[in-house]
């Protein structure tokens, strides 16, 4: 199998392309190679800006299928149905489709993805969150309506894994290693289910030319769904340190200049609950164990910390001083 991959290939993509190539197929990456890979010579490199390129660098070409992992608009999808001629296309979407709708079931199940959108809220990050939910939703109603597109929605909520550059989950690791608390805005108390990097890479390559996919949507998300107390404290264990937490109202954080998703990114609002019984009753989707995940992702920090800490780091001090 032929199969191009856009974009994304720091941290799932990564994971995708060598589970590909260890299968046996030819991979052809497309991104703007602002980045070194570590593929070499096993694949084959197409460079350009995926949103302004896309059409001429595919012209002429044929893929057996294709994965998207930087489409983020309508007008996005609807170059990649113009241009690519290909078997297959997946398109990597997000449970954020579902925090569009008003009055979200939680959990959310494909089923639930129709609905009246919430308007564009006020707040500066909450209307940054709604568009990018928008944009990918726009993408998803224009894969829908191209009925002779043989596309594939994937929907996923936050990805934890070793190669996770957005810092969020090693923002809790820093901060139960340097022996200052750890702030559970308003007790921890939230529910979180997410999904492992690696357990989308294996279920995309799983569905690539898989017929009964063709214009269907799947939630990809673990089994468990601990609160975010329980998930710090599996964290702390596996660190073998003491989990020095405190829970702080997020009035009080608020007053204090700070944001509870600031100082806890798994704390914020705009945060999918996603249902993945029907991926796994159809396509056989088996979640990793959360506490395997965390063993994993845990013991890769630990070997080869990242050299910088994530943004949300910066706040450190004025949050300890807080707690």
């Amino acid at each position: 199998m032929h199969v191009l991959v856009i974009g994304g290939t720091r941290f799932v993509g990564h994971f995708l392309v060598w589970r590909l190539l260890a299968r046996g197929d030819r991979v052809t990456l497309l991104n703007r190679g602002t980045r070194a890979d570590p593929f070499g010579a096993s694949v084959e490199r197409l460079r350009g800006d995926r949103t302004q390129d896309l059409e001429r660098l595919v012209a002429g070409r044929a893929f057996d299928a294709a994965v998207d992992f930087a489409a983020y608009t309508g007008a996005d999808a609807a170059t990649a149905i113009r241009s690519l001629a290909v078997r297959h296309y997946v398109f990597v979407s997000s449970g954020q489709v579902y925090l569009m709708r008003e009055d979200c079931p939680r959990p959310a199940r494909e089923s639930d993805y129709e609905g009246r959108v919430r308007p564009r809220p006020a707040a500066e990050d909450d209307r940054a969150q709604w568009d990018y939910g928008q944009g990918k939703r726009d993408a998803e109603d224009a894969l829908i309506a191209a009925r002779d597109f043989p596309s594939t929605r994937v929907r996923i909520p936050i990805v934890n894994g070793e190669r996770d550059e957005s810092g969020r989950l090693e923002s809790y690791l820093r901060r139960l290693l340097d022996g200052g608390p750890v702030i559970l805005p308003d007790g921890g108390e939230n529910r979180v289910r997410h999904v492992y990097g690696l357990d989308v890479a294996r279920a995309i390559a799983a569905l690539l030319g898989d017929e009964r996919t063709f214009g269907e949507a799947y939630n990809f998300a673990n089994d468990e769904t601990p609160t975010l107390a329980e998930l710090v404290a599996l964290l702390a264990a596996e660190l073998g340190a003491a989990p020095r937490t405190r829970a702080v109202p997020s009035e009080r954080i608020r007053a204090a200049g700070l944001e509870p998703r600031d100082i806890s990114p798994f704390s914020s609002p705009w945060q999918s609950f996603i249902d993945p019984s029907r991926a796994r009753a159809a396509l056989g989707f088996a979640p990793t164990p959360l506490a395997v995940q965390a063993k994993s992702i845990v013991a890769s920090f630990l070997a080869n910390p990242p050299p910088s800490p994530p943004e949300s780091y910066a706040l450190r001090e004025r949050e300890v001083r807080l707690a």
